[in-house]
């Protein structure tokens, strides 16, 4: 990783160590909005694995998908803060839950190659410093074939809202952190990742489920 990408990675460290303490409260009132499409979610990831996969949940945060992730799922959860990893641990304690829950960084994933039948992320892409190289990592990690799920916010395609938020992203990263115009489903696209469905989960197409698979050596030949 590049001096540039690294001293993002610590800045983005820093912000999200700093309102750890606090970030349950601060995300009351979206959380309002988010819970339903949590559900629905872990639905879906439920529907595409079998008991016993090994899921790899990235941006675990302070563990608020815990009380909808699927039983017969063996979880490892990461975030890239301490604080962040702390809270997530006393939320599974809390919740009866088991779960491996480390820190980590999504761009440099400490798991040897194919460790995992799936991996998952909600709301993360949007503040990794280099968002295609996460997802590289995500595939590498994953077996060939495996699935990669995404809830994420992107940038509109309306001409004037998508404008908008590009006027906003600068105020609301360096407030908060993370980015709310990035285009997700290209970058899971230009990481080489095949997109198997894209759900849309307001009419304004900002809020997404992605779910895309790790292809095999042999699709990737074809290709």
């Amino acid at each position: 990783m590049g001096k540039g990408k690294g001293r993002a990675t610590a800045a983005t460290k820093t912000r999200y160590g700093r309102i750890a303490p606090i970030y349950d409260f601060i995300e009351i009132l979206p959380e309002l909005r988010y819970s339903s499409w949590r559900k629905r979610f872990w639905e879906i990831v439920r529907g595409e694995l079998s008991r016993g996969s090994r899921l790899l949940e990235v941006g675990v945060g302070t563990g608020k998908n815990m009380p909808y992730w699927p039983q017969g799922i063996r979880f490892t959860a990461i975030d890239l803060t301490p604080g962040m990893v702390a809270r997530a641990r006393q939320r599974a304690a809390k919740l009866g839950v088991e779960a491996e829950i480390m820190e980590g960084d999504a761009q440099s994933l400490q798991f040897l190659d194919d460790s995992f039948d799936a991996a998952a992320a909600t709301f993360v892409f949007c503040s990794v410093p280099d968002p295609v190289l996460g997802l590289q990592e995500l595939a590498r990690v994953v077996r060939p074939g495996g699935s990669i799920f995404l809830m994420e916010h992107v940038r509109s395609t309306d001409p004037i809202k998508g404008k908008l938020m590009d006027l906003v992203n600068p105020i609301v990263r360096n407030l908060m952190g993370p980015n709310i115009n990035r285009d997700t489903v290209e970058n899971v696209k230009r990481a080489n990742l095949a997109i198997s469905n894209v759900e849309d989960l307001d009419r304004g197409g900002i809020f997404k489920i992605i779910h895309a698979r790790k292809l095999s050596s042999f699709e990737e030949g074809s290709n």
